[in-house]
């Protein structure tokens, strides 16, 4: 008889080697997951509001037929009426030259409403315009569901028409029951905008902020909120449309008073050590005034590219200001400079070189096999996919891009996957010289949702960008690399100077912020 105990004994061994080798096969097949996002970090509506990046701005009212910016409010309602007004037109402009939003000033400081509201008499009801039945918030909310456009409102809190403007708790119920008209008659509204204004010896008012952002909230979850300091995004400090060289979403809004706030500095930076994420927006209008007036001509289309610089390049959305005129049209002078705006920025921003480069990185999170953080993901569109180094990597993070060919360029593009939280604190860009020798190109403090650098034109077939600090390890989304033949740099990046005060600061506003509780740092 044969025995069968060493073939038995075999198959076993042989079995569990290959459950052993199944096993761990299987288990280093497991996906690293997503690194932990560092907070503050946005809620989807405020995604949703920096993703639009610029909006159109459209102050209107009876400003607009008096030839001033700040209403008394006793002009008769009379005189409000733009003949051809078309809204259609208004949102036709925007979308065509790339703006996402169009946001009207429903009620400006001089309290005539846009609207027909039932709280008051001093709006379009009381005008010849559509003989006292029309509504341009309709006409507008429309047009931009037709277009394909968000909507945002702006409802000025001083009133000068209003007689209990100054009887705090009967404005407050005034205001709030307009604000409830606004966010329940026309559909589904993503932005709103409050601010502090208010003229030197007018009436004390306590407003009820609070009361205020909870009702648009509930009214309107998707509404992201505009004051001041927030809460959803905050004032960049100035109307001239341009963000600081650092510029944080994060930022300090407790004990912070909205209509009262002066540190123009800390608005236009924010706040690396910041406990909320309140990213700051660029506001300036194509005119020297918001209003429209007959003497006054646009800015050039260069001037709007240097300020999208200036804006969107560092991290804020632009609403730009374009005021449509007497006749309730936008001008054609600034639809021209609008045309022109676009053209540059395509021009510009739609050819980006990265994309014909070899790409690699210092390190990869998880199987460096694996596309799931690869550095090529840096060259896709989007929030969702990124670069993550190795855990393990502490300092010097690094991209290479090698170009089979010298590449001639001036622009670098940067973008963080905010949802994850705003990380990175200082980088720079170096090229290699045709002597083989690393050269500096450009630097810079702070990139969040979108970074743009204009810096003096350069050639070269491989690039090193170096993330050189981080609150913690960084991300990125995206970067480009571009052509702009149109502009003139100003400065190739911050300068040393500028920067290791920046950094030294850091820890000091911190320790003031904990001192005080207060904005004054």
């Amino acid at each position: 008889m044969i025995k069968m105990k060493p073939i038995t004994q075999f198959l076993k061994t042989i079995i569990i080697l290959l459950l052993f080798q199944l096993s761990t096969t299987s288990q280093s097949s497991h996906r690293k997951p997503p690194p932990l996002p560092i907070l503050p970090i946005p809620k989807s509506r405020q995604i949703s509001w920096q993703i639009a990046e610029m909006a159109l701005f459209l102050h209107f009212g009876t400003n607009t037929f008096t030839d001033s910016e700040w209403g008394t409010g006793h002009v008769d309602p009379s005189i409000f009426n733009p003949k051809l007004l078309n809204a259609t037109q208004w949102v036709t402009v925007a979308k065509d030259f790339g703006f996402k939003r169009v946001v009207l000033t429903a009620k400006h400081h001089d309290g005539f409403c846009l609207w027909p509201s039932k709280y008051t008499d001093y709006s379009v009801k009381s005008s010849p315009w559509r003989n006292g039945v029309g509504d341009i918030v309709a006409e507008l909310a429309e047009a931009a569901r037709n277009g394909g456009l968000e909507l945002g409102l702006y409802l000025s809190p001083w009133d000068r028409h209003e007689h209990c403007y100054g009887k705090t708790l009967e404005y407050n119920e005034y205001y709030m029951g307009q604000m409830t008209e606004l966010l329940t008659r026309y559909g589904e509204i993503k932005y709103v905008f409050l601010d502090g204004a208010k003229g030197d010896g007018e009436k004390d008012m306590e407003y009820f902020f609070d009361d205020w952002f909870s009702l648009v909230h509930q009214l309107q979850p998707g509404a992201s909120i505009f004051s001041d300091v927030g809460p959803d995004t905050r004032w960049v400090g100035n109307e001239n449309g341009v963000a600081g060289s650092t510029c944080w979403s994060l930022f300090n809004h407790s004990g912070i008073k909205i209509g009262g706030y002066s540190d123009a500095r800390y608005s236009a930076e924010g706040d690396a050590f910041g406990e909320d994420w309140v990213p700051a927006e660029c506001d300036v209008s194509i005119r020297t005034g918001w209003f429209w007036h007959a003497s006054e001509k646009p800015k050039s289309a260069m001037t709007l590219l240097d300020l999208y610089y200036k804006s969107v390049g560092r991290n804020c959305p632009l609403l730009l200001n374009v005021p449509p005129n007497s006749s309730g049209l936008i001008s054609d002078e600034d639809i021209h400079v609008l045309k022109e705006f676009s053209e540059l920025r395509n021009s510009i921003f739609s050819h980006n070189l990265a994309k014909f480069a070899l790409l690699s990185a210092s390190s990869t999170r998880g199987d460096p096999n694996d596309s799931q953080f690869s550095s090529k993901n840096v060259i896709e569109e989007g929030l969702y996919t990124y670069w993550a180094p190795d855990q393990g990597q502490q300092s010097d993070w690094t991209l290479y891009l090698e170009f089979q060919q010298v590449i001639t360029f001036n622009v670098l593009e940067l973008q963080e996957p905010i949802q994850m939280g705003q990380r990175i604190i200082e980088f720079h860009l170096d090229m290699l010289d045709e002597n083989g020798t690393w050269q500096h190109v450009v630097n810079g403090t702070t990139v969040g949702y979108r970074r743009l650098l204009l810096f003096p034109t350069v050639k070269s077939h491989l690039l090193r960008f170096v993330i050189d600090k981080s609150k913690v390890f960084p991300l990125i989304s995206h970067l480009g690399i571009y052509m702009d033949s149109y502009s003139v740099p100003q400065h190739v990046s911050d300068d040393t100077h500028t920067k290791s005060k920046f950094i030294n600061n850091l820890v000091f506003r911190r320790t003031a912020y904990n001192q005080s509780q207060s904005a004054s740092i």
